[in-house]
């Protein structure tokens, strides 16, 4: 469905660059308007919803599809966009029920873990894709993995481990897991939540993990509108799991938070002392009645501390601006970090008018602020040189829609000062509609 032709009833997520495109492209060796940093070589994709027949029940339920740009001694050489052929997109029946591990969407995430580059969607098992983006096939870790795998693993950059949690329609409605940095499961340890609720993500720490037990739980007349199957639930409460990593479920324990819905952690780290923080893009509720077709709710930035022995977490707002999609350097995973990137989302993410990127500085408690004018910003991931230790070293990246073409550009900054010039505009021969997350992977 083009811009034009859209219907005063369709829904945010099929209008504007929210729409899906039709055609799967290849381009080479693509315009460069600035220079790449010749020590960018590697591969940056990124994934997002785009139903195949043009529409589907809520933003979250298209097709995946990926986009990518390979960059080699400083050139851009190739975009490709395409579809992920899962089950479910070639037509492969489903299993009975609400939940079939190996028939997703593959529509949220993609990244690359023990030389295998995955797309995610967190109902369903990971999908391989190759470096070109063609499907390869299901992962279920040698028929050890039988839960979904969540769209926000977190890799330890000390360890190489790679942790996650699935989740499900049926107890136990949590699993988590650990994959060690060769790709062999270590672990699965079912989490005891009291209700199938939407956990999109979670956090980690050097120390532990922590799983967000939320009020936004399955709705079964959310599920019989077609749309994305939770809501917010009054009753539920709110709650964070503290799980030591490498120990087993004797060591979780549940600490309280006041209501609200997180899709995106930031970061999480411990101090000195054993507290633990935790940074997040935080709705003070989410989906009241269902899931709306005209409007999305609002983040902020939120920091969660909970001393040692603590009950209930100390809650501190960051700033009052509407953000989403926060990242950091991922060298500081789990570790103490001073700053994230985010895009800011101005009224709210369907209305599709915000054009900057924002970088906080958590110390200074200042921010600063790339505007793309007329330019429409995904998620944008930061790049660390090869040997930097700066936390800020390096180049942030990312899709914008270029409104004035109906086409995108692969957008380079330098991190530290987001708000020059960028350093690279790559420019696509095709529009990416705003989707969801991805990933640099160097050297693929």
């Amino acid at each position: 469905m083009s811009q034009v032709a859209a219907k005063a009833d369709t829904p945010f997520w099929e209008r504007g660059n929210l729409a899906p495109v039709h055609e799967e492209v290849t381009a080479f060796d693509l315009p460069v308007e600035g220079a790449i940093p010749p020590e960018l070589n590697g591969l940056y994709a990124r994934n997002g919803a785009n139903p195949r027949e043009g529409h589907s029940g809520h933003w979250f339920m298209g097709d995946g599809m990926l986009h990518g740009v390979s960059l080699k001694d400083g050139r851009a050489e190739w975009y490709r966009n395409r579809w992920v052929r899962t089950g479910r997109f070639n037509g492969e029946p489903r299993k009975p029920g609400m939940s079939d591990i190996r028939s997703g969407t593959a529509n949220t995430n993609v990244i690359a873990h023990a030389g295998k580059i995955m797309a995610l969607v967190e109902n369903a098992l990971p999908v391989m894709m190759n470096r070109e983006l063609d499907t390869v096939g299901l992962n279920d870790y040698g028929g050890k993995l039988d839960t979904s795998f969540t769209a926000h693993p977190k890799i330890c950059p000390v360890t190489g481990e790679m942790h996650f949690f699935g989740y499900g329609f049926a107890p136990p409605f949590q699993t988590y897991h650990a994959v060690d940095a060769s790709g062999t499961l270590m672990r699965s340890i079912p989490i005891p939540t009291k209700a199938p609720t939407m956990m999109h993500d979670f956090a980690m720490t050097s120390e532990h993990v922590i799983f967000m037990d939320l009020p936004v739980v399955f709705d079964m007349p959310a599920a019989q509108r077609g749309t994305m199957p939770f809501a917010w639930n009054d009753s539920y409460g709110a709650r964070l799991g503290i799980l030591k990593r490498g120990a087993g479920i004797e060591s979780l324990r549940w600490v309280e938070v006041e209501p609200c819905y997180v899709f995106h952690v930031a970061n999480a780290f411990e101090e000195a002392d054993g507290t633990i923080v935790i940074d997040v893009a935080w709705y003070n509720e989410l989906w009241r009645g269902g899931p709306s077709a005209t409007t999305f709710d609002k983040a902020v930035l939120k920091r969660w501390r909970i001393p040692p022995g603590a009950t209930k977490a100390q809650e501190q707002q960051l700033d009052d601006r509407a953000i989403e999609f926060p990242r950091v350097n991922e060298n500081m995973a789990g570790s103490h970090h001073s700053i994230v990137y985010s895009v800011d989302t101005g009224t709210d993410l369907a209305s599709q008018r915000y054009t900057s990127l924002r970088k906080y500085d958590l110390k200074s408690g200042n921010s600063t602020v790339h505007d793309f004018n007329t330019g429409l910003p995904s998620e944008f991931v930061h790049i660390t040189p090869e040997g930097s230790s700066g936390e800020d070293d390096g180049w942030l990246m990312g899709f914008v829609y270029d409104r004035t073409r109906n086409a995108s550009d692969l957008v380079i900054l330098d991190a530290q000062r987001i708000e020059s010039k960028p350093i690279a505009r790559i420019g696509l021969p095709a529009r990416v509609p705003q989707g969801f997350h991805g990933n640099w992977m160097p050297g693929v």
